[in-house]
């Protein structure tokens, strides 16, 4: 009996606790179940503004002269002097002399068409002084001829002395060609000859352009051209044209130019697609320099800002805010995420103006987000948009129509 009481005890024990444990997890009261909203997604958002916009179109192009030329003899010669300033980059004043050839042949030429001038000015006296004496012979004489009235050689004399008066003028235009000049202010590009070489008609002596006037030749897409507001062809009148912003670093220093778009080609290119338009510089040696005195050089790269056509409350986004397909995230007032596709009338690497699709302080996104979902919470945080009313719109591309 001890024996057995000995075996079933522990047993019971166990048994004993096993049945208390199940008993206290049974009784075990439900731990509560706490669902949790989603935590809204935190962006940064900016206001939509409509203000008055002016658009610029910003662009790029090589200074070049408006006028370049070759120089050349028109007469043969020796040269005889050369100016100080015939050299690469030296002045050209208009009328100064630049180079001399040698004149002797060209003054004795001068000399004897004026002799052959004097002998028929007296030819043409003798011719019609034999004439009035035959009219005042023949006055009563019927059906008298030409011939016997000396109407022909008059003629003849007028004639020969036209002729000797056009060789002068000959002469003379020949000695005058042996100074040579420019009508106009400019520099050398090159210079080709010096004092003691032979010329003939026609020998390239030298390069220059003129400086009165430097042009911008610019390459404009369409969405530029709609931006200008101008039909292709565009002329203006004199004094007149699109104000320009020409920018360019030389000698380390950012310096700056003004001028004016003055016409649009009447083609548009065929391998680029693109349309061409001239900015004109006058002056840009001497008076349109930069505020560091800086001329705006032949052959300078220079990024251009041009005004374009101004647009009255227009619906301004930061270009961060224009998604994928035209696509803008609103937070409306609710904290609700909604994906609106909106028409977009121009388009930079800075902002972009909407034409429909969104309202006055409406605020967008200009966060990203990975995986939007209409309707999400979204905590948004604002981000002062610092557009002012009337201030510029730097157009460079256009997204939509």
């Amino acid at each position: 009996m001890n024996k057995l009481l000995s075996i079933l005890t522990p047993i019971f024990v166990i048994t004993a606790g096993i049945g208390i444990y199940l008993a206290l997890e049974w009784a075990k009261p439900e731990p509560e179940k706490k669902e949790e909203a989603p935590r809204p997604l935190s962006v940064f958002v900016e206001s939509v503004e409509q203000i008055d916009i002016a658009l610029q179109v910003e662009t790029g192009g090589e200074v070049r002269a408006r006028t370049e030329v070759d120089i050349v003899t028109q007469v043969a010669g020796r040269i005889v002097a050369v100016s100080g300033e015939f050299t690469e980059g030296g002045l050209v004043q208009p009328g100064v002399t630049l180079v001399s050839i040698e004149d002797t042949d060209y003054r004795y030429a001068v000399l004897q068409a004026e002799a052959v001038v004097a002998n028929a000015e007296v030819g043409v006296q003798q011719a019609m002084a034999t004439a009035n004496v035959a009219r005042k012979q023949l006055q009563n004489a019927t059906n008298a001829s030409d011939l016997a009235l000396k109407k022909p050689q008059v003629a003849q004399a007028e004639a020969a002395l036209k002729a000797a008066k056009a060789d002068l003028a000959q002469a003379q235009t020949n000695l005058e060609r042996t100074q040579i000049s420019l009508p106009f202010h400019g520099r050398f590009i090159s210079t080709a000859v010096d004092i003691g070489q032979y010329v003939t008609p026609g020998t390239l002596i030298g390069r220059a352009f003129s400086t009165d006037v430097v042009e911008i030749r610019l390459p404009l897409n369409d969405g530029q051209l709609a931006s200008l507001g101008l039909p292709i062809g565009f002329i203006a009148g004199p004094g007149q044209g699109l104000p320009v912003e020409l920018e360019a670093i030389v000698a380390g220093v950012t310096q700056n130019w003004q001028g004016k778009l003055t016409r649009l080609d009447a083609s548009i290119e065929a391998r680029t697609r693109t349309l061409y338009g001239i900015v004109e510089v006058l002056s840009p040696y001497e008076t349109n320099v930069s505020a560091t005195g800086m001329p705006l050089a032949v052959g300078l790269y220079v990024n251009a800002e041009i005004q374009g056509r101004s647009i009255s409350d227009a619906y301004v986004i930061p270009r961060t805010a224009l998604r994928a397909g035209n696509q803008v995230y609103v937070v409306n007032d609710k904290g609700r995420l909604e994906v609106r596709k909106v028409r977009v009338t121009h388009s930079t690497a800075s902002n972009a103006i909407i034409a429909s699709g969104l309202r006055t302080a409406e605020s967008v996104v200009v966060s990203s987000i990975r995986n939007p979902i209409s309707g999400m919470a979204i905590d948004a945080l604002p981000r002062t948009y610092k557009e002012t009313a009337n201030s510029n719109f730097s157009e460079t591309a256009t997204v939509g129509g």
